[in-house]
């Protein structure tokens, strides 16, 4: 069975730091470029951060450029999002999302929600004082 769960969430004040994980089970990580995107209240779902499944290429929406990191550990099937200098603007709901890479450049299609296949449920981040 297909899985992704996401966890890490939770409560951080502004300016805090919080890292979220994406654990894969059922199917091949690494085979697979992975996004995070998330989704506030009354707001459409945004891709956050992508990367590749083979080189470690990865691709930021401007919103966190320079605030998130997403990384992978295929030996255990994981990826991360590091994110630092959070703002009450992050609060959402942030998922995890896997596909098969589309052969072209990745930037054009990874922080789109349509190209993804495999979801995780969420994991709340709620950014407040």
């Amino acid at each position: 069975q297909v899985q992704l769960v996401e966890s890490g969430g939770g409560l951080v004040q502004p300016g805090g730091s919080l890292r979220l994980s994406c654990d894969a089970s059922g199917f091949t990580l690494n085979r697979h470029a992975v996004s995070w995107f998330r989704q506030a209240p009354g707001k459409e779902r945004e891709g956050v951060a992508c990367i590749s499944n083979s080189d470690g290429n990865t691709h930021y929406a401007d919103s966190v450029k320079g605030r998130f990191t997403i990384s992978r550990d295929n030996a255990k099937n994981t990826v991360y999002l590091q994110m630092n200098s959070l703002k009450p603007e992050d609060t959402a709901v942030y998922y995890c999302a896997a596909a098969v890479p589309l052969g072209i450049r990745m930037s054009t299609w990874c922080l789109l929600p349509a190209q993804f296949k495999y979801w995780g449920q969420g994991t709340l981040v709620t950014v407040s004082e």
